[in-house]
C-alpha cells in the first residue's frame, strides 16, 4: 500500500511503498478515505514536535474511513462501519492499524472529508474554552490566529457558549472568514495595535493563543483582572518567555493545553467532549470550515500551504 513517511528527519517526507498487514489483537483495519493535516504535521517531519514517533512513520495524525478487519479476539464495531480516528500518526495512507479505543463512529450526515479533520481543531477548542476556562456569556473571549485550523473552531464554540468574541488574523480576507461564524469584533494583527484595539474595548477575560510571540506578550498585557491565558501551540515559531511576577499583577492564570496529551492520562475528558461535539454537529449547530481539500498524490502542496499560512480552517487530503 501506498503511505507517505518521514524517514529521516534531515530530508522531506515522501511517498514510500509499505506492507499491507493483519489488524493485532485490540486493533483494527481502516481503508482510509480522508486525512486532516495540522500545523503539527509540519513540526514532526522536523523532529519539532513533543509527541514526534520514532522513524520510519507515516504522517497524518488524523483521520476517517471504514473498519475493514478486525483483530483477534477483539470487541469492535462492524465491519464497514464508518470511523474517525486521533492516531497521532499513520494518517496519510491508503490503510491503517489502530487501537479499538481510539475509534469515534461518525455520524450519519458527516461526510469523511469534514470527519477527518474534525477531532483535533473542534475538540482542542472545546476543551479548552469548556472544561479548562469554564467560558459563558459574561466572558470576552480573544482568539489569535482566528482563522486558522484551530482557531476558527475557538471563535465559533465562543459564540455557541454565549462570550463576546474578538477575532485576531493577519489580513481582511482571513478575517471574513472569522466574522462568517460569528466574531463581533476583528483585528487585523498586520495592520493594527491589538492591545490598543482590546484595551479600548475593555479587555479580554479569556485569551485563546495558538500563536505565541509578540502577539503572546500583548495579549496577556489586555488580560482582564483574574483573566485566563489558553497556551495552545507556537505558530509564529516563537515560544515566549513568561515573567512570572507579570502574572501577579493581574492575578492572571496561564494554561497550556496539549489535546492529545488527555489520551495518556484523563481520556474522559475527550471522550465527553467529542460525545458533545458530535451531537452539536448531528443538530446544525457547527459548520466545520474546509478551505482546501487536496488528492493524496499532493499531499506535499497541502502541507506547503499550512506552511505557508495560505489556508483558512482545515486543510483535508483524500485518499
Amino acid at each position: 500500500m501506498k503511505a507517505f513517511r518521514v524517514v529521516d528527519f534531515d530530508k522531506p517526507a515522501m511517498f514510500c511503498e509499505i506492507p499491507r498487514q493483519q489488524p493485532k489483537h485490540g486493533q483494527v483495519e481502516v481503508k482510509i478515505e480522508a486525512c486532516g493535516l495540522n500545523f503539527a504535521d509540519l513540526l514532526m517531519q522536523k523532529n519539532q514536535y513533543q509527541d514526534t514517533p520514532c522513524l520510519p512513520f507515516t504522517m497524518g495524525l488524523e483521520l476517517s474511513g471504514k473498519i475493514t478487519s478486525i483483530g483477534p479476539n477483539t470487541k469492535s464495531p462492524e465491519i464497514g462501519t464508518r470511523v474517525t480516528v486521533f492516531s497521532g500518526q499513520g494518517g496519510l495512507a491508503e490503510y491503517g492499524y489502530f487501537p479499538v479505543e481510539r475509534l469515534v463512529r461518525i455520524p450519519e450526515k458527516m461526510p469523511s472529508e469534514i470527519a477527518a479533520g474534525f477531532q483535533i481543531a473542534y475538540g482542542t477548542s472545546h476543551v479548552a474554552l469548556n472544561h479548562c476556562a469554564n467560558l459563558n456569556k459574561s466572558n470576552t473571549l480573544l482568539v489569535l490566529g482566528a482563522a486558522g485550523g484551530v482557531g476558527l473552531t475557538a471563535v465559533e464554540l465562543g459564540k455557541y457558549f454565549g462570550a463576546y468574541v474578538i477575532a485576531a488574523a493577519r489580513g481582511r480576507e482571513k478575517l471574513k472568514i472569522a466574522e462568517k461564524f460569528g466574531a463581533d469584533v476583528l483585528i487585523d494583527t498586520s495592520k493594527e495595535n491589538l492591545r490598543e484595539v482590546v484595551k479600548s474595548l475593555g479587555g479580554a477575560d479569556v485569551v485563546y493563543d495558538p500563536v505565541g510571540g509578540d502577539l503572546f506578550k500583548e495579549a496577556m498585557r489586555v488580560c482582564k483582572p483574574e483573566g485566563k491565558i489558553l497556551t495552545i501551540g507556537f505558530a509564529s515559531g516563537d515560544i515566549p518567555f513568561i515573567a512570572a511576577n507579570h502574572l501577579l499583577v493581574k492575578n492572571l492564570s496561564v494554561i497550556g493545553l496539549n489535546w492529545g496529551a488527555y489520551v495518556k492520562f484523563n481520556t474522559e475528558v475527550i471522550s465527553k467532549s467529542l460525545a458533545d461535539l458530535m451531537e452539536m454537529f448531528a443538530q446544525g449547530k457547527l459548520a466545520p470550515h474546509i478551505s482546501h481539500l487536496y488528492p493524496f498524490s499532493e499531499t506535499k502542496a497541502a502541507l506547503e500551504l499550512i506552511e505557508n499560512r495560505k489556508s483558512t480552517g482545515k486543510v483535508v487530503v483524500t485518499i
